[in-house]
């Protein structure tokens, strides 16, 4: 594979030492990858908590000018404090926790109130108002914020009524007006943009799973079982990127739902949740792709050079689609660049593989299907497109369907 070359003394350099002086290119190249794109994620999470903070200190005011200038609570310290609550709390589940901690504060105050009558206040009164009320909250089918405000509210109520009067009206009150003006600032006077927080989410799974199929294709090319096991190892990672993406689709949802000025968009945030999904199982199936990819080498299958040009197709097809995702344009260059692999493959195929390669084939398939379903094409046309290329029964241009957020 590599020439041999004469050295500034006109000595031949041997061929591992240019295959080292790649892998150390390489993994330098590599590293200069993560540390961009670390410096890109930690630039995108100081956006979105820049826009999460300003919406946490607008509510935080609304709520205690309300709870304070016109319902004349002197001390509203709950109002604010369920307002950023709401705020900062799971982007996509916002109404919810506003709800449960609305309903948390009200089991508390009717327990608590309830039981200081009849049992009185002390230590262990101020236990079994604690446990009483976290009891009820579980039972109305309460979890996370409704079982904590309904603790914590009970323990206000025991602790602060005997020297505190009236505390239970206005506990209630302000956390109705707290997590109410949380809602109406995101929903209303800050909503986040949607398609936007989606589509900074979906860059990181996208260019993990590009880089780690280009790995894989080199890996193969080389016979290099162990860069092929560090490209899988890298690409198992990948699920904790696409939590963050369906948490950004949450969001979203949440916001085309509540929000009359992003109605517009429901049906292309629908459309981009579909397209996710696909691009989920494409990641799955890819390692396995290159799970087979590892076993070629180590049994020292024949590999074709289609073979590993067939996934670095791949590789192509998902940087040009997150392009396109971007830019909401029809994805025609990343279906024709994942049909070409598909075609490559079964030029491998017929050249001569073993059995694992064999499956890398048939996997390099199955994650075009995934592509193009991502894109916008449904299943059936999806899996007729791959079979006639497959088969050799037609070109691989491609120009029906439209992909998510296209206009």
């Amino acid at each position: 594979m590599f020439s041999r070359l004469r050295g500034p003394a006109g000595h031949r350099r041997s061929p591992p030492v240019d295959l080292d002086k790649q892998r150390v290119e390489e993994a330098l190249a590599g590293l200069r990858r993560r540390t961009e794109s670390t410096g890109k994620d930690r630039l995108r999470q100081l956006r979105l908590g820049l826009i999460v903070a300003v919406q946490a200190g607008l509510a935080a005011a609304l709520a205690w000018f309300v709870a304070h200038q016109l319902l004349h609570n002197q001390q509203p310290v709950f109002a604010p404090s369920a307002a950023v609550g709401t705020i900062v709390s799971s982007i996509g589940r916002r109404l919810r926790r506003s709800v449960e901690l609305i309903i948390g504060v009200a089991v508390g105050v009717a327990i608590g109130d309830f039981l200081i009558v009849l049992l009185g206040t002390g230590a262990w009164q101020l236990g079994v108002i604690v446990v009483l009320s976290i009891i009820v909250a579980l039972a109305v089918g309460g979890r996370g914020t409704l079982v904590a405000q309904a603790g914590g509210t009970a323990v206000l109520i025991a602790t602060l009524s005997p020297s505190v009067g009236k505390l239970e009206y206005p506990r209630f009150v302000d956390a109705a007006i707290g997590g109410s003006i949380g809602m109406i600032v995101v929903v209303l006077l800050l909503p986040l943009n949607p398609l936007r927080a989606v589509e900074r989410a979906a860059a990181r799974p996208a260019e993990v799973l590009a880089d780690q199929l280009d790995a894989a294709a080199r890996a193969l090319t080389d016979r290099d079982a162990a860069a092929a096991e560090q490209a899988l190892t890298r690409l198992r990672s990948i699920n904790q990127d696409f939590d963050q993406v369906r948490e950004a689709l949450s969001g979203a949802q949440e916001v085309v739902s509540l929000a009359p000025a992003r109605w517009h968009r429901r049906q292309v945030v629908a459309a981009y949740a579909s397209a996710v999904e696909h691009m989920d199982r494409a990641a799955l199936n890819s390692k396995a792709l290159i799970r087979r990819s590892v076993t070629v080498i180590e049994d020292g299958e024949p590999a074709p050079a289609e073979l590993p040009s067939s996934i670095g197709r791949l590789a192509e097809a998902v940087r040009l689609y997150r392009r396109d995702f971007v830019g909401r344009r029809v994805p025609r260059e990343a279906r024709h660049c994942a049909l070409l692999g598909v075609s490559e493959a079964g030029t491998a195929y017929r050249r001569g593989v073993g059995l694992s390669g064999t499956v890398v084939v048939a996997q390099v398939r199955t994650v075009t299907s995934d592509l193009l379903r991502a894109t916008g094409i449904d299943k059936d046309d999806a899996n007729r497109l791959v079979h006639r290329v497959a088969s050799r029964e037609a070109d691989v241009e491609v120009t029906d369907g439209r992909g998510p957020g296209s206009q």
